[in-house]
């Protein structure tokens, strides 16, 4: 059997980062084990195309959550990107690293190297920043993170006018010295395509002939000698398939994947484990615990000013779009919805923001739960605000429900099972009030469509909020980097506590949730995990 010096599992965000560094260093012969296909889709690659990637049972988990009893009993849409590239190819681009703060609380929980000095340094050197290289940002590095403020739609300027009227200052830099105020999010894009971790990373690596992926692979455990991790066994078109290593193994599946992978591998809770008939190999009771996760809660409002919604609804929109699109790699298809926002303190005495906003300048209300129907909005002109809290303090967790590797885990989250984190959606909810009540929102919304007027007093916006709120799909923590085995999954350097030979690097090592969008900081763990292993 063919060995390899590292296999990682699992070629999403953080996995594509470290196979990449790895390769390109020049250590060693590399596998990377994807359980979905390559990314060959063309929506894949057009940044608007996220909308249809957003429900395709080729490309994405499409997973739900168990019932939830804080929003109304409903199962919650979690998404997860099942092709190379991973959630990466299929997410809505923002690029948001997280405040200082967040970094430096990771390193005083007892992770030593992982306060906002070092993090810096590894998101600088990951950077082809737009805005070029300065103490903030770095230039020439694999990841292009592109500058959108000159191409966004008219109406996020005046979304951001609206904010400032609203008492946040402007913020012409998201990821500078500070993220509070609004402005315009910064994406991942690169010449108008999507720039997934796959296309910055892997695919140079690829070059090299150090690195193999092999795909439609779904890895089902882990195999052991003794207390050392060797190979992983796997299932492809049917069959079993191993693969074996005489170095390490780096499990990067994601925050749902790769508890589900080390609890049937026989690491975890010693009670799970016997439920299903799995033989224990090490008591880890922290695997599948602590799940974070960012809830958001939108206002939609008919506008009077042209919205996105009408040049995606009309031929002749299209058309233009398209035209715009292949000729110069430019215009709306080359975006994000998601193009402003911003971040603000919910309370006075708060040393940093801790609250998230969102503004979309366009609407899809009639699309059915679960699906993102970008290309089919509403047949009106509308926009969308919406605030997420950033820390929240609800704690979840994932669980096998089956011995079977092919079985969807349990994922149950517990949004809103914090009295605080309810506080604060309503905090954000008046927020939306306010801001749609500023001179130049008012001027501009023609009516109020969700919750609507009716939705006078915090009793209705919390029912609402029940009703209606949603994940912006960033599960973390359910692997969490910490000293004791008693409630943590891996140390510093990314170990699995009590194993050789098998560390974790994704989202799911975050001790917790940064305040923001969590791709830029799942690639960093990428980074920091290809560091960690070059210099041992």
């Amino acid at each position: 059997m063919e060995e390899w010096d590292v296999i990682v599992i699992g070629a999403g965000s953080a996995g594509c980062a470290l196979a990449g560094r790895l390769a390109l260093a020049g250590r060693g012969r590399i596998l990377v084990l994807e359980a979905g296909p390559r990314d060959l889709n063309p929506w894949l690659h057009l940044p608007i195309g996220y909308g249809r990637t957003f429900y395709h049972p080729r490309l994405n988990w499409m997973y739900r959550t168990e019932s939830q009893p804080g929003l109304a009993g409903r199962e919650i849409y979690q998404p997860r990107g099942k092709v190379v590239g991973g959630s990466s190819a299929i997410n809505a681009m923002v690029y948001m690293r997280g405040q200082p703060e967040d970094f430096d609380g990771w390193e005083r929980m007892g992770n030593p190297g992982w306060g906002w000095r070092e993090v810096l340094s590894a998101y600088r050197r990951m950077e082809d920043h737009a805005l070029g290289a300065s103490a903030w940002h770095g230039a020439g590095g694999p990841l292009h993170v592109e500058d959108i403020a000159s191409a966004v739609h008219p109406l996020t300027p005046i979304f951001v006018k609206a904010a400032q009227e609203a008492g946040l200052p402007f913020n012409a830099d998201l990821n500078g010295e500070s993220c509070e105020g609004a402005g315009i999010y910064q994406i991942t894009t690169r010449g108008g395509l999507r720039e997934s971790a796959a296309r910055a990373y892997l695919h140079p690596a690829r070059k090299t002939g150090r690195v193999k992926v092999e795909t439609d692979v779904l890895a089902s455990r882990i195999l052991f000698e003794g207390r050392r991790a060797v190979g992983v066994e796997g299932w492809r078109d049917g069959q079993r398939v191993n693969f074996r290593t005489t170095g390490e193994i780096v499990v990067a599946a994601g925050a749902i994947n790769s508890p589900q992978l080390l609890q049937l591998s026989g690491i975890g809770a010693p009670e799970l484990l016997a439920r299903y008939g799995i033989s224990p190999v090490h008591a880890l009771p922290a695997v599948g615990a602590h799940l974070q996760d960012h809830l958001c809660y939108d206002h939609v409002y008919r506008s009077r000013q042209p919205s996105l919604n009408e040049a995606l609804l009309s031929w002749s929109g299209r058309v233009g779009m398209a035209l715009k699109y292949v000729l110069h790699r430019s215009g709306p298809l080359s975006l994000s919805v998601n193009q402003g926002g911003g971040f603000f303190k919910t309370r006075p005495g708060l040393d940093r923001p801790d609250m998230q906003l969102y503004f979309s300048p366009l609407s899809y209300e009639r699309a059915l739960p679960g699906v993102r129907a970008l290309m089919k909005p509403d047949p009106f002109s509308g926009f969308s605000t919406s605030v997420s809290p950033c820390r929240p303090h609800s704690r979840g967790h994932v669980a096998i429900r089956s011995s079977d590797p092919h079985t969807t885990p349990v994922i149950e989250p517990n949004y809103l099972s914090d009295e605080q984190d309810i506080r604060d959606m309503l905090v954000g909810a008046r927020f939306l009030r306010r801001l749609a009540s500023t001179p130049t929102f008012a001027a501009l919304i023609e009516s109020e469509v969700r919750p609507g007027p009716d939705c006078a007093d915090d009793q209705a916006q919390l029912e609402a909020i029940r009703q209606q709120a949603y994940s912006v799909f960033h599960p973390c923590g359910t692997c969490r980097m910490g000293p004791d085995p008693a409630d943590s999954v891996v140390d510093a350097k990314l170990r699995v506590h009590g194993f050789s030979g098998l560390r974790i690097a994704d989202a799911s090592v975050f001790p917790t949730i940064p305040s923001g969008n969590t791709n830029a900081p799942a690639m960093m763990v990428g980074e920091r995990a290809a560091e960690f292993m070059l210099a041992h």
